[in-house]
Parts: C-alpha cells; structure tokens; sequence
C-alpha cells in the first residue's frame, strides 16, 4: 500500500465473495476504494496519522447491499398522502379515507391492495360516499393503477374512454361513464398531471430523509428503474453525500420515434458523484391484477393478451437501437408471454447480447423459459417481497386471474438460480418496502403464492443483492466483492446475513454501512 488509508474497518468477520479470498478480518479503504483486505496483523502496517479506525466487535462485513430494483425518486410522488397499504377490506378504505387528511383540497393516498375490493371491480362509487365531493385519488399498490373519484375525474377533463400510444385504459360502465379505475401511466397521469404535488423543498428534505432510512437497513445502492429528477439529484449530491448510490435507467415507452431514442443515449453517462444514468427501463406489458400483465392464455377475466407496446415489433426495434449504441436495458415483464417476447428479441440481437439486458418482475414463468436467461446471459431481476401480495390459499386476486397452473409457477428464484441465471433481487420500493434485510429474508422464505416453492439458500440470497446485482448492472469488475479495486461500499451487521434464521435476519440490527468510502450509517 503506497499511502495510508482514509479508513480501516478491523474485528470484522468479512465474507468478501471473493473466490480469491473468501474470508478476512480488515478491510482498509482509500480515495473511495477497497485499498487492502486482511487480518488483524496487517492493520499497525496500513495505518496512518490521518487513518479512522473503527472496530467491529466481531460484526459480519460483506460488500454493500444494493437494491436492484427501486424508485427512490420517483416513489417520492407516488408515496404521498395516506398509507393505505394496511387497508384489507372496503370497510377499512372507507374509514380511512373518511379520515385522511385533505392536501389542496384533494385526498391521496397510495399502498392501496387489490384484494380490499375482493374480487369485485374497482370502482369510484365505493367510496365517495365518506369523501364529501373532495377530489381523491388513491394508487393501488402495484404502481400501475388508481382509483379516481368523480370529482378528481372532472377536475382533469376526463368524461369518456381514451385513446393511447401505450396499453392503458380509462376503465367505463357500459355507458361510456369512467368508473374511476385508471389502468396503467398513461391513464393515471390524466389526473396526476393536475393534483397538488410537493413542493421541491419538501420533496429534496424527503429524499434525503429516505436515503438516510435505506442506508440504515444496509443498502449502499440502488438500480434506479425510471429516470428520477436530474435536477434534484445533482442539487443534493453537490450538497452532500448520497447516503445510497444511484444508478438511473430512464424509460423508453411505446411511441419513442428516433429523436427520442437519441435523447436516451445521449443522457448515459450523466451524473455526479454516487449518481449516474446508466441504462433504459422498458415495458412489456402491466401487472396480472390490473388486467395487463402479457400472458400467453387469458386470465380469469379474459384479459392479459395484449402487450403494453401494442406493437411488439417496435419494442424489438427500439432494444436493437440502443443495444447498437451500446445501451444497457432493463424490461418489466411479469406475464410468460412478456418474458418469452423480450428473450426472443435478447437472442435475436446476437452473441454480443450476453450480459448486457435484464428482465424485471418474471411474476410467472414456464419450464422451457427458465433455462434461456443463462444461455443468453439475461439477467432476471426480482422482488421476493411481492410475494406477500397473493395467498398460500390462491385466494388473492393476483392467484385467482392466473388460475393454479400459472399461480404455481410464481416467483421462481431458485429454480432460475439452479437453472444458471444471474438472478439479482430487489423490492421495487415503493410497491413493496425498501428494507433489503427483508428482501434477503423472503428471498429464502418465499411467502403467498411462492411459499411452496423452496427460496434462496442464505449465500444466494446475499448474492443476489451484491455479486449478482452487480453483475446484472455490467459491475462485475468493480462491485459486488470485497476486493482490492473495488468500490468501498460495505455493509456490517450484527449477525450472520447468510446463516442467521429469516425472520432473525429481518429485525438485525446494522452496525455500519460504507458508501463510496464514507461512513453512511453507524449502528
């Protein structure tokens, strides 16, 4: 070591996921990097008069967890108002919308279950009865519908059905009349584009705050699945220092003509420090329990035949385009037919394909499509957490539109990990909660409809939130592993994260979190 280290973390028990060096006692740290990986005996030699030293007391030091999948930025909007998220039944809505508190006149709220409105549709008259004629608008929790009242439906000029570039829907009765169910973006920003929003103080004090609150459950980064807000990322990262590094990958929805492809590739690369876009996020269809999901037979209600590009041909496109730039893609697939479209299209863009694209959900998937995401080096990116969302007893609205057959091919992490795909994982925070110690428990503890299957061992679950992830990311080389070169970014806890019990896991207090070399958290 040529200089002395900014910081050494020493009495630690490190699994570095390093084949070179699996364990070690010390880490030292330098301009951001891992300087030095060793025992106890080498510290007295790497210190320095301006070294920090922090003993770890026997904690376990692995490399940075990273969430693969999240919207920190963007979640800051579509978490705002009221938490419904512990709402299970229509009499429980409708209490706590009777109580919400008013933003500008409007109730919002967000979290909202599928299943509150068991089995029955979603509809505006089932509760505007407790809101006084107040605008409200209410996101359910898959992030891809909403619940509008009449009032917020005439605020935002909307009488009758749409027409759009992308698959969406502004469900009606048979009359023509809107029954408040809006169904994916395009839907959903009728109304957004006109109600009350944060303000930017309130909005950068939030993001700050929720970075902190991450980085305390460990994360050190986050694969960012939307394009964020550049300018209030750069303004806070000039500030300070990014608790949880971003990396952001902006979408390419249907209708995106050559200037806007061009657009895309130019904005890769932008960032600042613990910030970067790096990667464009695609979708191919919805979610099974709005109606949207691509499925290769129709669910229950005859729905989910239809792509979210609603031609397939021009996502294809599109994906070559940026592959051919050397853009980096990630798909949101969650129905058999969306995942077996963006494999299919993965394996036309030729060997050089390998490593470079991932897909995002894979809620239900067949036999024969497991296998293709190693021999293509496509990467599955998930979210064990959504298991909570669907029922061991199929009873759930996600289980009950896929029927028994579909419903027992959910979540399939360790028939992909066994099948040799890179699988990284994630909690699409804010659909499920950014706690990575849970995702890393329901990761081995599959719950809902993916309890009968078996999940993760504990090392493939830490996996994939480090190696994995990075390796999804085209990191390998400089994440992932505590290694010498690669970015200091460390996560210490309490236990063992690889042999502690899930649910022990879950609540295991964390020690330390480095992030670039800074100590982002100290437990």
């Amino acid at each position: 070591m040529t200089a002395a280290p900014d910081l050494i973390l020493t009495g630690a028990e490190v699994r570095t996921l390093d084949p070179a060096r699996p364990f070690a006692t010390a880490v030292a740290v330098r301009d951001g990097l891992i300087a030095a990986v060793g025992d106890e005996r080498d510290v007295r030699d790497w210190r320095g008069p301006g070294t920090e030293v922090v003993a770890l007391d026997g904690a376990h030091l692995v490399p940075g967890l990273v969430d693969a999948h999240s919207h920190p930025v963007w979640g800051l909007d579509m978490a705002n108002g009221a938490d419904l998220s512990g709402v299970t039944d229509l009499a429980g809505l409708k209490a706590a919308l009777a109580g919400a508190a008013r933003t500008d006149g409007w109730v919002i709220g967000y979290g909202l279950d599928h299943n509150t409105f068991e089995g029955g549709p979603v509809h505006r008259a089932l509760v505007e009865d407790v809101l006084d004629g107040v605008p409200a608008f209410l996101r359910l929790y898959d992030g891809h519908s909403a619940l509008a009242t009449g009032p917020a439906l005439a605020a935002a000029g909307v009488t009758g059905p749409r027409s759009f570039a992308q698959r969406a829907e502004v469900v009606c009765d048979p009359e023509g009349r809107p029954t408040g169910h809006l169904v994916e973006h395009a839907a959903m920003q009728l109304v957004e584009r006109i109600m009350p929003r944060p303000s930017y103080e309130a909005r950068r004090a939030r993001l700050v705050e929720l970075l902190a609150a991450m980085a305390a459950t460990g994360l050190t980064g986050a694969h960012v699945m939307d394009a964020g807000d550049a300018e209030l990322v750069g303004a806070v990262a000039a500030e300070t220092v990014l608790p949880v590094r971003l990396r952001f990958a902006p979408w390419c929805m249907p209708g995106t003509d050559a200037a806007g492809l061009a657009e895309l590739v130019a904005a890769q690369g932008r960032g600042g420090r613990h910030w970067v876009v790096d990667g464009v996020k695609f979708f191919m269809d919805g979610t099974v329990e709005g109606g949207t999901a691509w499925l290769e037979h129709a669910d229950c209600h005859g729905r989910g035949t239809e792509a979210f590009w609603p031609d397939p041909d021009a996502y294809a496109a599109a994906v070559r385009h940026l592959h051919t730039a050397g853009v980096r893609t990630a798909t949101h697939a969650i129905g058999d037919a969306a995942v077996r479209h963006v494999l299919d299209v993965v394996e036309g863009l030729g060997a050089g394909a390998a490593g470079r694209h991932r897909v995002e959900h894979i809620e239900t998937a067949p036999d024969d499509l497991l296998p293709r995401f190693a021999e293509l080096g496509v990467a599955a990116s998930m979210q064990p957490p959504h298991t909570a969302y669907t029922r061991a007893d199929g009873t759930d609205e996600w289980s009950r539109r896929l029927g028994p057959d579909r419903a027992g091919h959910a979540w399939r992490l360790r028939d992909l990990r066994d099948a040799g795909a890179t699988v990284a994982l994630g909690s699409d925070w804010p659909i499920a909660h950014y706690d990575v110690r849970a995702v890393l428990a329901t990761a081995r503890t599959p719950r809902g409809a993916a309890s009968a299957q078996q999940g993760l061992t504990g090392l493939e679950a830490l996996e994939g939130c480090t190696s994995h992830a990075a390796r999804a990311a085209g990191e390998s080389k400089t994440a992932g592993r505590v290694a010498v070169g690669h970015r200091a970014d460390l996560t210490a806890f309490t236990v063992n994260p690889v042999t502690a019990p899930p649910d022990e896991l879950t609540h295991a207090p964390v020690r330390l979190t480095v992030t670039g070399g800074y100590v982002v958290h100290r437990g």
